[in-house]
């Protein structure tokens, strides 16, 4: 059990919660959340926004039964974690685009957070797309050198994929394959890395409940991923 820091709402759906936690996390992995004793029957997967040694924060949306019970816990409640799970981002040097779509920024903070780290001459540029309110823009300002924002249009129109030496993208399926598409236009989608989403049940492979098919036959998300090339997804 883990104790609640803080769980701010963001806006109408968006909320994010910092928790007690020292174990050390990697760019792109999840926990499996849970407030609940029997139900929901499932944890909920939960990327991993940010992580300082001490703390770890989760940028959740609310969709369902079990993030509406998050969005409702206090400071001092306690919640369940099982992770850090699935794999992570490579950690790169070069030019980084990072593009994210709705909840899908989430793991995009430490990510940009983490290169940046591993050199400082490192350039990464930020693309993020929401619907309708864009969300923790001097936030991710503070973790890259640029940082696009596009409210109700497509963020994969924003961005010149030949001028990057990787990509990373969390978001909806569709706007993933839309950039991976024009990744391949460019001859560069060997260059394009994804992160999944998907619903899972276990979190840690027992059970099969997210499955994906690749090029290199079936993997599952949570213990495979979420972190594909984005070949090994879209040219199945």
């Amino acid at each position: 059990m883990a104790k609640i820091i803080s769980n701010e709402k963001l806006s109408k759906d968006f909320y994010l919660m910092k928790v007690e936690e020292n174990r050390e996390v990697k760019m792109g992995q999840f926990y499996m959340l849970r407030a609940w004793e029997h139900y929901p029957t499932l944890s909920r997967p939960i990327s991993i926004y940010d992580s300082d040694g001490e703390t770890v924060s989760f940028l959740y949306k609310v969709i369902g039964e079990g993030t509406e019970i998050f969005s409702n816990l206090d400071v001092g409640d306690e919640i369940t974690l099982q992770g850090p799970l699935g794999e992570s981002f490579p950690e790169v040097n070069g030019k980084v685009a990072m593009v994210g779509g709705g909840v899908g920024i989430a793991p995009l903070y430490l990510a940009a957070k983490n290169i940046k780290s591993l050199d400082p001459k490192n350039k990464v540029d930020i693309y993020l797309g929401f619907s309708d309110v864009a969300l923790l823009e001097d936030e991710y300002k503070k973790v890259c050198d640029n940082l696009s924002i596009n409210v109700g249009g497509f963020v994969t129109d924003d961005i010149n994929p030949e001028e990057y030496d990787y990509i990373f993208t969390c978001g909806p399926e569709i706007m993933m394959k839309v950039l991976y598409e024009k990744c391949k236009a460019a001859g560069v989608e060997d260059r394009l890395v994804i992160s999944m989403e998907s619903r899972m049940a276990c979190g840690v492979g027992a059970c099969f409940g997210c499955t994906c098919e690749t090029t290199g036959g079936n993997k599952k998300v949570c213990k495979d991923g979420p972190i594909f090339k984005a070949q090994e997804v879209f040219e199945v």
